[in-house]
């Protein structure tokens, strides 16, 4: 084990599988007492299993992270067991890939909620705590949908487009308290939530093929590759790192 998170309480949220579940694991190896806050506790439970087959440190606490009350319930649990959270990472997230002019109300306001109410919510609940601890480190899943637009996915681009400012204001408003907010942006990325995004693209006929991510991002990422990202972001080895979007995507929003 290295040590690049010792002493830290680490909270993940959607932390149970894919880039969620590596970060989980990365950050027990390196040193954090990690709390997985994911709707699919059996998941969260298996991944606690394995750090804690590994030697490190961490709970499982099913919550539904757009409910107020499930996240409020989650974050007063990890405190009492673990103590105050000194790193937040806000990771949990979906995606719906669906025609604009097909896109619901309801679906707008979902996915709106999963991904953008979400890190109000763990952020607003956390940040007490975290402050009152001398500081901490809050680390927010976006995309490169941030700011490059996919056909079929209007929804989920505005999404993260949220997400990217959301990490950008936390960071200058909580700057004088010793809190950092960044975001970290994957490109495509090999877990089953990318997968899926890519099965549903090409159902709709656009063009995400081998080939086609290939040429704009060289190969298909590890979600280790991301979790690493985070992992950086949430340790003080980016302590005058704050506001900032940090992209692996190999390239593929620089060219």
């Amino acid at each position: 084990m290295s040590n690049r998170l010792a002493g830290k309480i680490a909270l993940i949220s959607g932390g149970a599988t894919g880039m969620g579940g590596a970060a989980s694991s990365l950050f027990a190896a390196e040193g954090a007492i990690v709390a997985i806050v994911d709707r699919n506790l059996p998941a969260a439970q298996d991944r606690v299993a394995m750090i804690r087959a590994a030697g490190g440190t961490a709970i499982a606490i099913g919550a539904d992270v757009s409910i107020a009350a499930d996240v409020n319930s989650a974050i007063a649990r990890a405190t009492a067991e673990l103590g105050p959270i000194t790193v937040l990472f806000n990771h949990a997230g979906t995606i719906i890939i669906k025609p604009f002019l097909d896109t619901t109300e309801e679906e707008w306001d979902w996915l709106h909620a999963v991904n953008v109410k979400s890190m109000f919510l763990m952020t607003k609940a956390v940040l007490p705590g975290m402050i009152s601890a001398g500081g901490g480190s809050i680390v927010c899943t976006s995309s490169i949908s941030a700011v490059a637009g996919t056909p079929m996915e209007v929804l989920y681009d505005t999404t993260k487009g949220a997400v990217h400012m959301f990490a950008r204001a936390i960071a200058v408003e909580f700057r004088d308290r010793n809190i950092r907010c960044n975001a970290v942006c994957p490109g495509f990325i090999e877990t089953p939530h990318g997968l899926r995004e890519v099965r549903d693209l090409q159902a709709l006929g656009v063009d995400v093929s081998e080939a086609a991510i290939a040429t704009a991002q060289g190969r298909i990422g590890k979600p280790e590759e991301v979790a690493e990202a985070a992992l950086f972001l949430a340790s003080d080895a980016a302590s005058f790192v704050n506001g900032t979007q940090l992209f692996v995507d190999n390239g593929f929003t620089a060219a």
